[in-house]
């Protein structure tokens, strides 16, 4: 079955998106090499500064992972000091991670880095044009349940 429109797969959102998202993704991994961390690292550091989930449970649910990527995750931040693991008083199963410091610090850091990469980014598009992207980027990404501050 063929579309009507007659529109090449190359122009349709769904796969500029995803190449450009796939580019942008493997340019901040490599900033991220400094510290020898991954985006899933600073996902991690961003819900905890959010304060939008605690347990590992909950962070797992908010980021779309398995809760055991979440513990390895964990693992790494809890060795680098960047963040705390602590039993719940009231459920002794319940691990409650929290940022110290020091992942305040990587996460500002980190931060850093995208920001100039949003810059290379949005470096040919104009300052209306820009806004007009944040703001459609930000629409999607409420829109399919994703934190994001306005």
């Amino acid at each position: 079955m063929r579309c009507v429109n007659q529109v090449k797969w190359t122009e349709t959102l769904s796969f500029r998106l995803g190449t450009l998202g796939a580019l942008v993704a493997d340019q901040y991994a490599e900033a991220l090499d400094a510290h020898d961390l991954k985006p899933k690292h600073v996902g991690l550091l961003g819900v905890l500064d959010s304060g939008l989930a605690a347990s590992q449970l909950e962070v797992a649910k908010l980021m779309r992972v398995a809760p055991s990527l979440v513990v390895s995750l964990a693992d790494r931040l809890e060795s680098m000091g960047a963040i705390e693991r602590l039993r719940d008083p009231t459920d002794r199963r319940r691990q409650i991670l929290s940022l110290t410091d020091k992942g305040r610090e990587l996460l500002a850091d980190c931060t850093d880095k995208a920001l100039v990469l949003d810059a290379k980014l949005a470096a040919e598009l104009s300052p209306p044009q820009q806004a007009a992207l944040s703001e459609a980027l930000g629409h999607l990404a409420a829109s399919y349940g994703l934190p994001v501050r306005g």
